[in-house]
């Protein structure tokens, strides 16, 4: 898995830098306030999932699975801890990754 860096929105802006989606899946740090920014350039819709690492208040664990279409893109989350790791990283995976890129952004407080 890769590491995105979370790039923090500022007052001024932000020009996000994007990465290329990870084959074998990406993370990043989360504190509650990062959302992922999926921007797919191909040709057929793709699957993003995100790894669940405890049960939702409902008591089930359940990943969260999003659908980004062809050409298009997806603005996810932001993540509750629900989502996080013991070191507080989210896993996210993708059903493909040719023409995918990424870039994981924290919202100001």
């Amino acid at each position: 898995m890769a590491e995105l860096t979370v790039q923090n929105i500022a007052i001024s802006g932000l020009n996000p830098t994007y990465s290329a989606a990870s084959a074998s899946g990406d993370t990043f740090t989360n504190d509650g306030r990062v959302f992922l920014h999926v921007r797919n350039g191909g040709g057929s819709q793709i699957t993003v999932t995100i790894d669940s690492q405890v049960p939702c208040d409902q008591g089930f664990d359940h990943d969260v699975t999003i659908q980004v279409p062809a050409a298009g893109e997806k603005m996810i989350g932001p993540y509750t801890r629900r989502f996080n790791d013991d070191t507080n990283k989210v896993k996210v995976n993708y059903s493909a990754v040719t023409s995918v890129t990424v870039a994981a952004i924290r919202l100001p407080s």
